[in-house]
């Protein structure tokens, strides 16, 4: 299917961070930085499933078992299940908001993790494969686009523009779906990156329609805007304040 073109100052893009603590957080954003809407997909039972299945993989390994294929292969089918929902989900929502792209984060493919520590993160990396995958393929039949932006800090930065957030324990919370804010606002955590996630995109579109001129005098006025690992939410924000004051 042929995909349509449209100015960007009209286009709805749906944001999606595959967190850890929901199967995904979604935003829905105008260039603007306007919020048209917010969705979360949480399935906790299948998360316990799989966390047990992951477990047994574990006290098997303790227990001398080596290659432990027959539960590796349980727990990749309930994360595919997983991984399924969640793609549904997140196309599902992009309809419902009429969005344009779907932006995610570019997965990071380098390094190898060993360890039962990295159990949950292999098991998490595999599944941000298969949805991304998944969803590409179900966009594209509906003529939506997909695109994908640099991961570094989407998590860790706030959104405001307020700098590195505190999470979990070490903000007091007793989960790891909370962060704090150094201004001290609590805000979700997938959501937080959501944000950041679909700021970068736009930031990114804006700045490649700009002519060069342009685009080095905003760069030097506000450095964040050119590094892609450290701009927020906010930066978008003062991007388009910048704009409009320009015209």
């Amino acid at each position: 299917m042929k995909l349509t073109d449209i100015p960007l100052e009209e286009q709805v893009i749906l944001s999606v961070d595959l967190g850890i603590n929901s199967a995904c957080a979604c935003s829905a954003m105008r260039l603007d930085g306007t919020i048209l809407g917010r969705k979360f997909l949480n399935l906790p039972k299948e998360e316990d499933s799989l966390t047990h299945a992951l477990n047994k993989i574990k006290k098997a390994q303790q227990h001398g078992a080596m290659g432990t294929p027959r539960l590796w292969a349980k727990a990749k089918g309930i994360n595919d299940q997983i991984s399924v929902r969640t793609a549904q989900f997140i196309v599902d929502t992009a309809i419902l908001y009429s969005a344009f792209t779907i932006v995610f984060e570019h997965l990071d493919t380098k390094g190898k993790k060993k360890g039962s520590k990295s159990k949950r993160q292999r098991i998490q990396h595999w599944r941000a494969q298969y949805v991304q995958s998944v969803v590409a393929d179900k966009a594209h039949r509906l003529g939506i686009r997909i695109s994908r932006v640099n991961a570094w800090n989407t998590s860790r930065l706030a959104f405001d523009g307020s700098g590195e957030v505190i999470r979990g324990k070490e903000a007091g919370f007793k989960t790891n779906a909370m962060c704090k804010f150094r201004n001290g606002k609590t805000y979700n955590c997938d959501l937080n990156a959501s944000y950041n996630i679909g700021a970068r995109y736009f930031i990114r579109e804006i700045l490649k329609s700009l002519p060069a001129t342009s685009r080095l005098r905003i760069e030097a006025n506000d450095p964040q805007c050119s590094k892609r690992s450290t701009s927020t939410y906010s930066t978008l924000i003062n991007l388009c304040a910048e704009l409009h004051a320009a015209a």
